[in-house]
């Protein structure tokens, strides 16, 4: 599953020789295939989970997968906007899924992939956190007590390392 063993680094990349923080200079790497696939969980009280399953997912703010979807896309191709030292990438796909996992849970998972010379983990992990955000929006009318996370990555393949599996 994942490529050869590379030490952990033991300095943080998003800062300088003085400590400040600074973007990575990435000019230097080749340009590559980058693929990376995160994952967030939404829980529901059990009440609420049967009201969204006999609703098949709808609420009066309309349709939450599909809503979710658009959201979580949105906010992978924004990334570099939300978080201050990613770059901007042409992202060449983003696909989010959104499947009931259990009774009461809901698994949003996003996998992206660039062709550029830094990898797309934070666009996965902005594409699914952010549809989870939607799904809470548009469920709390129901529930505050809709629980996020955890998010987390599960793979990305591309660059220095490979890590868990990228779908």
């Amino acid at each position: 599953m994942s490529g050869p063993q590379v030490p952990p680094r033991t300095a943080l990349s998003h800062l300088d020789e003085a400590g400040r923080p600074a973007m990575v200079d990435v000019s230097a790497k080749a340009v590559t295939e980058r693929a990376a696939t995160a994952e967030c969980r939404v829980r529901f009280p059990a009440a609420v989970a049967a009201q969204l399953r006999q609703a098949g997912l709808r609420t009066g703010k309309g349709g939450i997968v599909e809503t979710a979807v658009v959201a979580g896309t949105l906010a992978a191709k924004r990334t570099h906007e939300l978080v201050p030292f990613c770059h901007a990438l042409p992202l060449d796909g983003i696909r989010i899924t959104v499947d009931w996992h259990g009774e009461r849970e809901l698994r949003i998972e996003c996998a992206v992939r660039t062709t550029a010379r830094t990898g797309v983990e934070m666009e996965a992990l902005t594409g699914a956190t952010v549809a989870a955000l939607t799904v809470y929006d548009m469920s709390k009318a129901l529930s505050h007590a809709i629980v996020l996370g955890p998010a987390r990555l599960l793979g990305k393949r591309g660059g220095r390392r490979d890590f868990g599996q990228v779908r």
